[in-house]
């Protein structure tokens, strides 16, 4: 079955980074397009960032644009979130998932979800 593992959140100062990596488990992620999403508490789940399977398209949200930046390791089946100049706003659980085909950025059409990683960022 296919599988996504987020890992890498955890606690940060305002101005802070971490990065999130997303470990996929079958070779098929290889093609897919990868997507980060958050979700704050008692607000819906936005999009982040997503990157094609070649790589050479990303898009963002205009609320991290020049903050965050996504890659992936096609060779290991990882997808990667850098996050920079954190603010509080950015604390939310954050999920990684993939999109059979384009780059969307509705999360209705992506396949397969990781379980999240939470990340809160304080003032």
């Amino acid at each position: 079955q296919e599988q996504l593992v987020e890992s890498g959140g955890g606690l940060a100062q305002a101005g802070g980074s971490l990065r999130l990596s997303c470990a996929a488990s079958k070779r098929t992620f290889s093609t897919y397009t990868m997507g980060w999403f958050r979700q704050a508490p008692g607000k819906e789940r936005e999009f982040v960032a997503a990157i094609t399977w070649s790589g050479h398209n990303t898009v963002y949200a205009d609320s991290v644009k020049g903050r965050f930046t996504i890659d992936r390791n096609i060779a290991d089946n990882t997808v990667y979130l850098q996050m920079n100049s954190l603010k509080p706003e950015d604390t939310a659980v954050y999920y990684c998932a993939a999109a059979g085909r384009g780059l969307p950025t509705n999360p209705n059409e992506y396949n397969y979800w990781g379980q999240g990683t939470q990340v809160t960022v304080f003032s």
